[in-house]
């Protein structure tokens, strides 16, 4: 039976697109999200978590364990929110504390859960400080938004289809949509073991585990017209051993290193990653680091104090494990 997590851990996670759209946004034409002052692409924590939930219903057979899922019903709408809380028939706080025991996803990300039905006197009590008749759960694990290592460049490809789009028309339409030639995109999250035991989110090794491997092959998984190309090129956790102390801003301590125009970059051969300051900054706190968690795509190519280097010689100072899958 997998424990409870008992450890702050912090996660960095590396991954590149190659032809392809991260992330688009629905109200810009559907156009990958880049910061305009910068030209740096961005991501949000909620498309990486739809990765991973997508990646452990498809490929680790835990359907009925997500609960942000899309559920389509025979009149061909989607069930809404209100109408999976309603099924799991959820009307009080004490109620919805048995979704977090049920579902993976809620454990990890957390929720807000509409609750309704007539409460007692106590159940009244109990609630109170809830926002209206909801409830919100702050999820133990929290992303920030994924960023690009380097400015992007915006391409806008036009083509056509075989099918005409209207009735009446001979021919194919033209097809339009906007994509980066290459992204190198980090994110940054944390585990914090607090926000579970206090809000009695039973979050186990296990999960985390399982949400480390949706992170690496799910990115490599999403096989479809706007998303293929996607490679992971690195995964590390980094598990303290003292309650509440952690780093802080792992993704700030890297860096791209090429001698191309960074919007020309087009390959991961074409650059390398500096892991200097990363690595200084592990050494420095290595007595309140328990292990690291690692994974690394064998074409990247990092480098220490300008020299190339292995990522498990530069941490050769640390307990290392490697992530198996």
């Amino acid at each position: 039976m997998s424990e409870l997590v008992k450890n702050r851990s912090e996660i960095l996670f590396l991954y590149d697109v190659t032809d392809a759209n991260p992330n688009g946004d629905p109200v810009d034409e559907n156009k990958p999200r880049i910061d305009e002052e910068t030209g740096v692409n961005i991501v949000t924590d909620v498309r990486l978590k739809r990765t991973i939930r997508d990646y452990l219903i498809n490929f680790k057979n835990k359907k009925d364990e997500i609960f942000v899922k899309e559920i389509v019903k025979d009149d061909g709408k989607q069930k809404t929110r209100e109408e999976r809380i309603e099924e799991e028939d959820i009307k009080t706080l004490k109620d919805a504390e048995k979704l977090t025991a049920k579902y993976l996803d809620l454990r990890l990300f957390g929720a807000t859960i509409g609750l309704k039905g007539k409460k007692s006197k106590k159940e009244a009590e109990e609630e109170k400080g809830q926002k209206g008749t909801s409830i919100t759960w702050t999820g133990p694990v929290q992303f920030k938004y994924g960023r690009s290592l380097h400015k992007v460049a915006l391409t806008f490809i036009k083509g056509t289809t075989v099918m005409p789009s209207k009735e009446g028309l001979a021919q194919g339409t033209f097809t339009e949509r906007y994509i980066l030639p290459y992204s190198l995109i980090a994110f940054y999250g944390i585990v914090n073991e607090n926000a579970a035991a206090n809000q009695g989110i039973k979050l186990k090794e296990d999960d985390v585990s399982l949400m480390l491997e949706g992170m690496w092959n799910g990115t490599k998984n999403l096989i479809s017209g706007s998303k293929f190309g996607q490679m992971p090129r690195l995964l590390m956790q980094v598990t303290y051993k003292e309650g509440n102390f952690y780093i802080g801003e792992l993704d700030k301590r890297i860096s791209l290193q090429t001698d191309k125009n960074k919007e020309a970059i087009r390959d991961i051969s074409e650059v390398k990653i500096d892991i200097t300051e990363l690595i200084k900054t592990l050494n420095i706190h290595k007595d309140r680091i328990e292990k690291v968690n690692l994974k690394a795509d064998d074409r990247v190519v990092f480098t220490k104090d300008e020299k190339d280097v292995a990522i498990k010689d530069a941490l050769s100072g640390l307990t290392i494990e490697d992530l198996a899958f």
